[in-house]
């Protein structure tokens, strides 16, 4: 088999390969939630640098891999991932037919062109996913942990924290990848929260996060007001922009409208 072609094949999917060996090592040590799952499924294993350190861990590791040549790879030079390694699309998985129903740790170099994709699919699976370890383009990462009030804060933060508490645990510079990215890297860990459900109607909750952010220098008042009166938009609370709202704020919005709309 050539070693160029399953790298070409890996690049069309947004991938860069992870080479160095200390950093695979050090991201397989980062789960540690471990007395609440046995089971971790690996996103985007490519040639397997990440999953060799895995399976030395004590999970049951399943690697779910879009790129065919990769999982003849993978399969050839990883036998003990026989029938654990699933070759598909993992955004248009099942996973709960995959894992079956039992809590999972979720872990991967993930291709940063589908990166969010990733974190809004960990949300809907929350009920299952109490930690995820993975690296992620600098930004998408700052992003995701970045607290209100600041200038990266936005939806997928406000979501991510929603149900998961996140932190930065080290940083990962081009030369670690083949061929090398034009952007800085970074790990996260992201650790569910107890409870994970929020207090409000939850999709009522997201439309207020997303409508929000719509144009984030904005001020509530006119972002929010197809959801809400005028005469309640003239409140002090409403000359805010949404990036100073904490996840509970946003909550309390959603809230307000909830109990709005049983008046009416």
């Amino acid at each position: 088999m050539n070693p160029s072609r399953m790298i070409k094949a890996k690049k069309s999917f947004g991938q860069h390969f992870l080479t160095s060996e200390p950093i695979a090592q050090r991201i397989a040590e980062s789960l540690q939630e471990t007395a609440h799952y046995k089971k971790v499924l690996e996103v985007g294993p490519g040639k397997g640098i990440l999953t060799k350190f895995l399976l030395d861990k004590p999970y049951e590791l399943v690697a779910v891999e879009a790129d065919a040549d990769m999982v003849t790879y993978l399969k050839q030079f990883f036998p003990s991932l026989d029938g654990r390694v699933v070759e598909a699309d993992f955004l248009k998985l099942r996973l709960n037919e995959v894992m079956g129903e039992e809590p999972f740790g979720l872990i991967g170099n993930f291709p940063y062109n589908i990166s969010s994709q990733i974190l809004f699919k960990m949300i809907d699976y929350r009920a299952q996913i109490p930690e995820l370890v993975g690296m992620f383009q600098r930004e998408m990462a700052d992003r995701v942990i970045a607290p209100p009030g600041s200038k990266t804060y936005g939806v997928i933060s406000v979501l991510v924290q929603a149900f998961y508490k996140g932190a930065h645990l080290f940083s990962v510079k081009p030369g670690s990848f083949s061929p090398p990215p034009k952007v800085q890297s970074s790990v996260i860990r992201l650790v569910r929260k107890d409870p994970y459900t929020l207090d409000c109607d939850e999709r009522l909750f997201r439309r207020i996060v997303k409508q929000a952010f719509n144009q984030r220098r904005k001020m509530l008042r006119n972002t929010l007001k197809p959801l809400f009166p005028d005469e309640i938009l003239k409140e002090e609370y409403f000359q805010q922009r949404p990036e100073v709202l904490s996840v509970d704020d946003f909550v309390q919005l959603t809230k307000r409208i909830e109990a709005l709309n049983s008046i009416e």
